[in-house]
């Protein structure tokens, strides 16, 4: 059972975040892995444990040759890594993301799974897996809080507002796991350890056979004109009850157009 897991390389949540002049979000320092990843990894581990064989690979694109966040992720148990690093990514959106990680991905032979997170927690869009897999041709299954595979088979419970709904596809498939679905391990001593000498292999656009000029800021379909902060919240409005406080709330919700 070989399982390639997309993995993020994100700032620290804990800094106070900055963007460059482009304004797009400086990566420029240390990046770590993605939370929302981790149970990725951790889903793929288990299920390559339960298969009794086969191993986990990483697939990541991060600017400077990043790896401190694959190197969390190798040390969890991942068996190596594939990182695409080239600056002509900046500055790359959802689409241009998910035909760099398609092209990486087809660099790992054998794969029978490809995990992703639903979301990245610095994006936000919850379309990259779901490209990926159009890239790919290959059956996706969204929002699993379950996943078994069976003679062939991914079964997934797909998490809904409601409960959840049986899914399976044929391998091989792409799913993307929610936040929770499984409790992530913490890299032991000795997995940070050997973590340090698991290969990363590493990448450019031209070695994917991807031409520059129609990725990141070169082929982009949008621009950052402007951004601006947050306007502060102003105090709300106190409302005495008088007798007709009632009143005044209708009134006041009326002019929302909530009622």
């Amino acid at each position: 059972m070989n399982v390639v897991v997309c993995v993020k390389q994100i700032p620290d949540p804990a800094d106070p975040g900055a963007l460059n002049p482009d304004h797009t979000l400086k990566r420029d320092g240390k990046l770590i892995l993605d939370e929302s990843d981790s149970y990725g990894v951790e889903m793929a581990l288990q299920l390559v444990d339960k298969a009794g064989s086969g191993e986990v690979t990483l697939v990541s694109m991060a600017p400077n040759g990043e790896v401190a966040g694959l190197r969390t992720a190798l040390a969890m148990g991942a068996a190596k890594a594939v990182l695409v690093s080239d600056d002509a990514l900046a500055g790359a959106g959802a689409l241009d993301t998910a035909k760099v990680l398609a092209a990486a991905i087809k660099t790992v032979e054998g794969a029978d799974l490809v995990l992703a997170a639903t979301e990245s927690s610095d994006g936000y869009t919850g379309t990259v897996p779901e490209q990926i897999a159009a890239v790919l041709d290959l059956p996706s299954i969204t929002f699993a809080k379950s996943v078994e595979i069976e003679d062939g088979t991914v079964k997934v419970q797909r998490q809904t507002e409601a409960g959840y709904d049986e899914c399976e596809a044929p391998l091989p498939a792409l799913v993307s796991v929610t936040a929770g679905v499984v409790e992530p391990r913490y890299p032991s001593f000795k997995g940070i350890m050997a973590a340090k000498s698991k290969p990363v292999e590493n990448l450019t656009v031209a070695d994917l056979g991807i031409d520059a000029g129609i990725v990141g800021w070169a082929g982009a379909g949008q621009e950052i004109v402007d951004v601006a902060p947050a306007p502060a919240r102003e105090a709300g409005e106190v409302i005495e009850d008088d007798g007709d406080a009632h009143l005044k709330i209708v009134e006041f919700l009326d002019g929302l157009k909530v009622l």
